[in-house]
């Protein structure tokens, strides 16, 4: 399977996901300034990624810059800033970047040696995290092949290798247990339409794309047996952030008593938020609404309220579930 992000000779080497599904290729990026860029605009993205994105800017910074003077130090710790701050939502963006951090004092090279390890280590926890989700679905759901439903994308391309919530999906289809799988489009940007999609016609995983907005007629129609999704930060007692509109979905499933389980890394747990309440939610620039593929289809000029996320309460979530297992919510 082909990294989403990996190392290649003093560069950081990401498949880009701006271009998908009609290409792939793959980006060579040689400074931080070139990876903040690519995160910004979303040709590297989802919380796992960001974190192994996080911790190869570091390395990235460390080797261009040297480790053996005052001002080389600063040099790339104030590179690695600009990087935990290129989006304020996922917290593993940060993680990654203060792991590698943690090594500078020891040199580029284990600099590097640590932020590699962040990606060996990203697709075992997805491993886990996935398998413990799926497990807690064949415990929850009727015994037969389920009609799952997902938001965004939560595969291989949000991570190094393997998925969280479609990794769900993946130990779910091993074990002959998904019937299909309703992908969400996920607007304005169409991670469903685009990446989940691709990814599962890719492992010929049998799925339907529909409006973000026939979420909810689709669980009131009985089409729907479990929702799963990703995270980009889940505070201390379970409020979790993810792709906007995650709440919205919630808040039907709960209506309709469908199992509603959020899967995630322990990296993406931030215990220094007691609540959802302190979690930043990015807005994103309004061509993302005002415009489709370049063309304007609002009246020039429209305010927009564009959130990336949204933050759904803990008290609508059946789960949150980690590589360490599952972690108890108030939803029965």
């Amino acid at each position: 399977m082909v990294r989403t992000i990996d190392w290649d000779t003093d560069a950081v080497v990401i498949i880009d996901q701006t271009a998908l599904p009609t290409t792939f290729r793959t980006l060579r990026l040689e400074t931080v300034d070139d990876l903040i860029g690519a995160i910004q605009r979303l040709a590297v993205r989802g919380a796992p990624a960001l974190g192994a994105a996080g911790a190869l800017g570091v390395a990235l910074s460390a080797r261009r810059h040297g480790t053996e003077s005052e001002q080389a130090l600063a040099t790339v710790r104030a590179e690695a800033d600009r990087l935990a701050h290129a989006r304020p939502t996922a917290v593993n963006l940060r993680y990654g970047v203060e792991r590698a951090l943690a090594a500078l004092p020891r040199g580029a090279d284990v600099v590097l040696t640590d932020a590699l390890a962040v990606l060996d280590e990203d697709e075992r926890v997805n491993c886990a995290a996935s398998r413990h989700a799926a497990d807690l679905l064949l415990r929850r759901c009727p015994d037969r092949p389920l009609r799952v439903l997902t938001h965004c994308n939560t595969g291989r391309l949000a991570t190094v290798a393997w998925g969280t919530a479609l990794g769900t999906v993946r130990h779910l289809h091993a074990d002959g247990r998904v019937e299909h799988v309703l992908v969400d489009e996920t607007r304005p940007l169409l991670q469903g339409a685009r990446l989940t999609a691709w990814e599962l016609a890719d492992e010929d995983i049998p799925y339907r794309v529909l409006p973000d907005s026939a979420a909810a007629a689709a669980m009131a129609r009985g089409l729907v047996d479990c929702v799963v999704v990703g995270a980009d930060r889940v505070a201390a007692n379970g409020d979790t952030a993810n792709k906007i509109g995650t709440y919205g979905l919630a808040v039907a499933a709960a209506h309709h008593d469908i199992p509603f389980v959020v899967v995630a890394t322990e990296s993406t747990l931030d215990r220094s938020l007691p609540d959802g309440g302190g979690i930043v939610v990015e807005e994103r620039a309004a061509e993302e609404i005002t415009q489709v593929a370049g063309v304007p289809v609002a009246p020039e000029e429209t305010p927009v309220f564009n959130p990336a996320f949204d933050v759904t309460p803990v008290e609508l979530l059946t789960a949150v579930v980690t590589e360490n297992g599952v972690l108890a919510t108030d939803r029965k």
